[in-house]
């Protein structure tokens, strides 16, 4: 058998299964021109208004600028494994190559779409003024969780979104609990399929306003921060850490902590510089969310598989058996509005608690 690239041959049933596995399946874009390996490019334009007309003659001249900004795709990941010819034969063919492929989509590269979503997403909204916010998840209760959902979805200018249609809200199942109960929600919330044809995975839905509210119930991936190199592969959430820091002089209203035994203690009082060698910061860990809103129009989940390899027993040296390889490239980007440049799309409310292990 020759060693055969399946990417081409499998590339839309991969991505099918991919679509129907994962709630952000609305993101998800193949309308890029690549340039390379990774990279593509977004054209990006703005323009002045209109000034006073004066009947002396004459025109205003306006500007216009447009951008060609590069975006390159960072999440790059691969897997391999080694199909013995033994375990073929002994389970009739079930361990075959599209058999493995289908459940490494459905099991990690489907959660992990979803971990990638939310998680940068949501620290991109961080970033913004105004369009993130930090709620303990205790203090949602029936009686005022109509009103915060309806309040994040005023925030900034996520009316513009609103109003044509456009905005997608992820809630926790303890949200959507709460919001089904609540005695000012009087929409009705199903149990329904989020990708066409039926075949999509299920959960419940609703929607406030016009915004379809979707709950995401494996919460393992609704986190604002993930690590994703773990020992066993796949993502997993942050715990907090710390590291030596980097300061040669002390930072104003900085906290800074020392270590001891493994143990680390906030620095009290008037932190000295003769000491700061031995300073450390604490790296926060992740937050679960509790809601995140966006829209498809700006924010882009863009996958590539780059390569999926099949080798047959005696086509490579790491066994007696087939050998299957796939890498993939994907990563997530809002973009800024068309008027002023600046991203007014996306929102997070994450959790006060840190994730602990």
């Amino acid at each position: 058998m020759p060693n055969l690239n399946y990417a081409e041959v499998w590339n839309p049933e991969l991505l099918e299964i991919r679509i129907q596995e994962t709630l952000s399946s609305p993101f998800i874009t193949q309308n890029v021109r690549w340039l390379d390996a990774k990279t593509f490019h977004f054209t990006q334009m703005s323009t002045s208004g209109y000034k006073s007309h004066n009947r002396n003659g004459g025109w205003n001249t306006g500007k216009y600028v447009q951008t060609d900004v590069p975006f390159t795709l960072t999440h790059d990941r691969d897997v391999e494994f080694l199909v013995d010819k033994a375990d073929v034969d002994e389970t009739n063919s079930s361990a075959s190559i599209k058999n493995i492929s289908e459940v490494f989509e459905k099991t990690q590269s489907a959660p992990e779409t979803d971990a990638l979503f939310f998680s940068k997403t949501a620290q991109r909204a961080a970033e913004l003024e105004g369009y993130h916010s930090s709620t303990a998840a205790s203090s949602y209760t029936k009686a005022n969780v109509f009103d915060k959902l309806k309040g994040f979805l005023s925030a900034g200018k996520l009316r513009r979104y609103k109003s044509n249609g456009s905005l997608i809200m992820y809630v926790t199942s303890t949200i959507m609990d709460l919001l089904e109960q609540s005695d000012k929600f009087t929409r009705k919330i199903e149990m329904t399929q989020i990708a066409e044809g039926g075949l999509g995975l299920r959960t419940r839905v609703t929607d406030i306003d016009g915004v379809p509210i979707m709950e995401v119930i494996d919460d393992e991936r609704f986190y604002d921060r993930f690590n994703f190199d773990p020992e066993d592969g796949g993502f997993e959430p942050c715990a907090a850490s710390y590291v030596k820091t980097a300061d040669t002089d002390i930072v104003s209203g900085k906290e800074y902590y020392t270590e001891s035994s493994g143990s680390y203690t906030k620095v009290s009082g008037t932190p000295s510089k003769s000491a700061l060698d031995t300073y450390y910061e604490k790296v926060a860990g992740s937050h679960k969310i509790n809601v995140l809103i966006a829209t498809p129009e700006t924010t882009k989940i863009v996958p590539k598989i780059n390569s999926i390899y099949s080798f047959a027993p005696g086509g490579h040296t790491e066994g007696d058996g087939w050998l299957y390889q796939n890498r993939a490239f994907s990563d997530v980007f809002t973009f800024p509005n068309g008027k002023d440049g600046k991203i007014d799309s996306i929102y997070a409310d994450v959790d006060t608690a840190e994730y602990s292990e």
